[in-house]
């Protein structure tokens, strides 16, 4: 598909355009904290990081999302969730779009969740590219890339002043088509600084670790010593899953008073002891070094055994927000040094 520019004075206006037939996800900062909220004003945009602290996942998946309300009057309704509009995502990272991806093999799996994937049948992705990737960034290491379009409908890359705007689907030409006069046709010497930029980016991640052989390493670790070596400090606190964006676990819980009520999804963690408490008192997973270790399997593990994929997009969020700096990358690299 063909390759547009736009000017970066035109991209309120752009915005503008969006909002009026869809709701509008872009990042903004709140309280310091960046991440992907329903824009009311354009003003509120903020382009300003180097990815958003919290993932776009909640877009999709909600971290508190109701299925369904009643009332228990007379007429006892049961109410469906509402009915969602056309969503654009403007501003998402190359690595959360590829983490959607990941997402989608859970929800379109045996059970077709049907509230996620309302939501991600009308949603658009417009990707930025990483023009200055983070320390704990190791993308590259899992099929990604600061200006990797894989995953996308249309991906922005700055050039100076402009945007380089590449078309990946049909869903990224439907946005052209809605405002035309806002794009003009790239040219080569744009696309060659485009290219420029993006080299320059990957040259700034600085970590990675080879993942080929990963998996099968674990399936010999599963007993091993190493997991209550690197639990030790681990706190459970679950930053590292709830800042995730692939991991999905969650609860359904009901909330009622004497009138009315709702059943409602709330994000869970393997983190939490509470997670994988039977009825009985038993727990299968009691210690911590079972829960970090479930972590780890569960990406690099059970997850290619069962979707033939590494549930891991390298974001470096839990690297970074780990409150006693347990490092994913410095855990797997253990694992590899533990097999010989």
């Amino acid at each position: 598909m063909d390759d547009y520019r736009i000017s970066g004075k035109k991209l309120k206006d752009l915005m503008e355009v969006l909002s009026r037939e869809a709701d509008l996800y872009a990042p903004v900062k709140k309280n310091d904290v960046a991440l992907f909220k329903r824009i009311d004003s354009v003003s509120d945009i903020n382009l300003d990081y180097r990815n958003t602290d919290v993932p776009s996942k909640n877009i999709v998946f909600p971290q508190t999302e109701t299925i369904f309300s009643y009332t228990l009057d007379k007429d006892q309704k049961i109410e469906p969730p509402p009915v969602y509009r056309e969503s654009i995502v403007f501003g998402i990272r190359p690595c959360d779009a590829h983490a959607m991806s990941i997402l989608d093999s859970v929800f379109r799996d045996d059970f077709k969740d049907p509230y996620f994937l309302d939501k991600r049948k009308k949603l658009t992705l417009i990707g930025l590219s990483c023009d200055l990737p983070g320390a704990s960034c190791f993308c590259t290491s899992l099929s990604g890339g600061p200006g990797n379009k894989t995953h996308l409908d249309m991906l922005f890359t700055r050039t100076g002043d402009d945007f380089f705007v590449e078309v990946v689907t049909e869903k990224g030409k439907a946005v052209i088509e809605k405002a035309k006069d806002l794009f003009k046709k790239a040219t080569d010497k744009l696309k060659k600084q485009k290219d420029g930029n993006i080299k320059k980016a990957e040259a700034l991640i600085k970590r990675n670790i080879a993942v080929d052989g990963i998996k099968q390493k674990l399936d010999k670790l599963f007993d091993s010593e190493l997991w209550k070596e690197l639990s030790q400090k681990c706190m459970g606190c679950s930053i590292c899953t709830y800042l995730c964006p692939t991991c999905h676990c969650f609860d359904i819980q009901d909330e009622k008073t004497l009138e009315k009520g709702r059943r409602v999804r709330v994000w869970d963690s393997c983190a939490f002891p509470e997670y994988t408490l039977h009825a009985s008192g038993h727990n299968p997973r009691p210690a911590r070094m079972n829960r970090l270790r479930n972590r780890v399997y569960h990406k690099y593990s059970y997850y290619p055994d069962n979707f033939d994929m590494i549930a891991c997009v390298g974001c470096g969020r839990c690297i970074e927000k780990c409150p006693v700096n347990i490092d994913l990358l410095d855990v797997l690299k253990k694992v590899k040094e533990a097999v010989k």
